[in-house]
């Protein structure tokens, strides 16, 4: 990918931890025009860059092409538009983007959770849609400085949009897994069923640390360790998503609890997102981690009990957390 290519103008939304980690890396290509809408880290970005301190790429301060406040400031065409943001509410976002996506845009979610796609398949039927899991890690310390962890590989692949032809979906896929191997970051593409697979597989981890973090306080390890039955419960929360997942269809492995428990406890104790957004007092990403799963459980008649406990009790810290936010603004 050389300069004397067109530019490819990218939208990133969501300019935190995640979105600024891989709007670096899509800017390493000369190629790129890059706007990202940066929010609360607005003012530090425009002054002095964004910093990214990688423990796999080094130490870097990058300026974005251009920096606004709100997507009405980003209106325009885009090629690709990037939502690396929490996907508390998908429904108004697919709406908030009508100004900058167009019938040859990509739409690239990189967002945790399952049903993400759908609101926007519903509002852009002509925009191709690429569907990102992310197992990058990072954290954005102070407004514009972003600490990325060793953690580091998207897998992508495109979901079904019957208004775009197969091989201009392709081709766009294409380009945007070269321009994450121009930025030296890994990435895996996989076909339309085998990314919804990958997305099921990372809903069941977070189902379990994410949830149950924020309900207990504790890391997790020492969720894990704080009684005999902590083990067991997070197990069966984790085998009752799993059984959602392949009464959907989808070919999930029988060992993949197993292998996501060994994972966790291989790793140092760690405190999840949103365990930092309970104690930050911010919304949480509910209804793509635990909600989906949870109404797709009913509908096909898998009983969940262990999880529509946590989600009911999730909700209610959700709901206290709003209250809060409401009062504070009155």
């Amino acid at each position: 990918m050389t300069s004397n290519q067109h530019s490819i103008n990218v939208l990133l939304y969501g300019f935190g931890a995640l979105g600024s980690f891989y709007a670096f890396i899509l800017q390493q290509s000369p190629n790129v025009r890059l706007t990202a809408v940066a929010r609360s880290n607005y003012n530090a970005v425009t002054a002095r860059g964004m910093k990214i301190i990688s423990a796999n790429h080094g130490e870097h301060i990058f300026h974005p092409y251009k920096v606004v406040k709100t997507l009405a400031e980003a209106a325009g065409d885009y090629d690709y538009v990037v939502c690396a943001n929490k996907a508390i509410n998908q429904d108004q976002l697919a709406e908030n983007l009508r100004g900058v996506v167009g019938d040859g845009t990509t739409i690239v979610l990189i967002q945790n959770g399952v049903g993400n796609e759908e609101p926007f398949r519903h509002v852009f039927p002509r925009a191709s849609i690429l569907s990102c899991v992310a197992w990058t890690g990072g954290v954005q310390t102070e407004p514009g400085v972003v600490h990325h962890t060793p953690s580091e590989h998207l897998y992508l692949g495109l979901y079904e949009n019957e208004g775009v032809e197969e091989s201009v979906e392709q081709h766009r896929q294409e380009v945007f897994a070269a321009l994450l191997a121009y930025g030296k970051s890994p990435c895996t593409v996989w076909g339309r069923k085998e990314i919804q697979v990958q997305r099921w597989e990372k809903v069941i981890w977070n189902c379990a640390w994410n949830a149950l973090t924020a309900l207990t306080r504790l890391h997790t390890h020492a969720w894990l360790t704080s009684s005999p039955s902590a083990l067991p419960m997070t197990r069966t929360l984790m085998s009752e998503v799993l059984s959602v997942a392949k009464a959907s269809g989808l070919e999930m492995r029988d060992g993949l609890v197993d292998e996501l428990i060994a994972k966790i406890q291989a790793m140092h104790s760690i405190g999840t997102s949103m365990l930092t957004d309970v104690e930050e007092g911010r919304r949480l990403e509910l209804d793509v981690i635990l909600g989906v799963p949870v109404r797709k459980g009913k509908e096909l008649g898998v009983a969940m009990p262990v999880m529509e406990v946590v989600y009911t009790l999730i909700q209610a810290i959700d709901e206290g957390i709003k209250a809060k936010i409401e009062g504070s603004a009155n």
